[in-house]
């Protein structure tokens, strides 16, 4: 099985690394990490244990120089989760969101119909059992956001009381000044922490004055994604990019993936970030555009014929960058690897 079909099988809720050597020698080796065990390798051979000892503490993605090697470690965040209490209006424009940003969506409430609306809005899992049975069987991560929105601050409060306690990224909760006050000094008198109330996003979305079911979706939305995007390892191997490349459509078309593993100055887009790129020219994915794209197109081609791995350097400071009207400056170093 190759790297990924691996990568798409591993359990994202794991500490999961993927190593790529970019020095000119050995390029292209790569140690996919999940658990701190050895997943997938290209090289069995190759010195991974010392190369294992570089590993960055504070798990960012970035170049690792040492002994003349030159490693480009990279950390893979969790798949992100989006849990709707409430199946109303709201959460019917929610659920069609989080699908066109490859959210995973589960939706909560306990009357049939209402269900079954969230089912044939796209949801990819639906529970109809109360809130509290619900919400105990679903588990909470540093990638997992709640959105209480149901019709009813006691429902809103029994939603609370059991998201409270679990791991999330973010918890927001719909409603006026004085439900919510309800619901959180509530809570606070049954012993919650006031800290962790305090941190609860309500009014919930971004303020962006909505007023239509469908415009709160979009301030909730929104919020969602600020925060999302605020984290770590917000860039990398995204399920688009993973389809790209295993999906019968594409399975037989050459291609070559691209991912920037430094930048300087202010380059427009993130370490980690990552482009597909098809021999006939699609591409899923962006760097950052103009000159950038331009240039990286040219080595993808070139490692897509040559079946070579290349490390490119893209200077953004000078003439060609100003005449292409970007904004921002800076160096990026882009991997460039072709893919069988």
């Amino acid at each position: 099985m190759g790297f990924f079909e691996e990568l798409n099988k591993i359990d994202r809720n794991e500490e999961n690394i993927v190593i790529t050597i970019i020095s000119e020698n050995n390029r292209g080796n790569k140690l996919l990490l999940s658990d701190k065990k050895k997943v997938y390798t290209n090289n069995d051979s190759y010195d991974w244990d010392r190369v294992m000892e570089y590993i960055p503490s504070d798990k960012k993605s970035r170049v690792v120089c040492f002994d003349q090697v030159k490693a480009y470690y990279e950390f893979i965040g969790q798949s992100y989760n989006v849990v709707v209490c409430g199946a109303g209006h709201i959460s019917m424009s929610i659920i069609k969101m989080c699908k066109l940003l490859n959210l995973n969506v589960t939706v909560i409430d306990d009357r049939i119909k209402f269900t079954n609306d969230a089912i044939n809005a796209g949801a990819d899992k639906v529970i109809c059992e109360s809130f509290e049975k619900a919400l105990s069987g679903i588990r909470g991560s540093k990638s997992t956001f709640f959105i209480i929105v149901t019709r009813g601050h006691r429902y809103d409060q029994t939603c609370l009381e059991n998201i409270i306690i679990k791991e999330n990224a973010y918890i927001g909760m719909i409603g006026s000044k004085v439900r919510v006050k309800k619901v959180l000094d509530y809570l606070a008198d049954k012993g919650i922490d006031r800290g962790k109330l305090d941190k609860i996003y309500t009014p919930i979305g971004l303020d962006i004055g909505a007023e239509t079911p469908a415009e709160i979706a979009v301030a909730i939305i929104a919020e969602i994604i600020q925060v999302k995007n605020k984290g770590i390892n917000s860039n990398e191997y995204s399920q688009e990019i993973i389809e790209g490349i295993l999906n019968e459509k594409y399975k037989n078309m050459k291609k070559a993936l691209v991912t920037i593993v430094s930048r300087r100055g202010s380059a427009p887009r993130e370490v980690g970030t990552k482009m597909l790129i098809m021999k006939d020219g699609t591409m899923i994915g962006t760097i950052g555009g103009g000159c950038v794209e331009a240039n990286i197109m040219q080595a993808a081609f070139s490692s897509i014929d040559n079946q070579e791995y290349q490390l490119v350097q893209v200077d953004m400071t000078g003439r060609e960058a100003e005449e292409e009207g970007m904004v921002c400056g800076g160096i990026v170093e882009i991997f460039v690897e072709p893919i069988n």
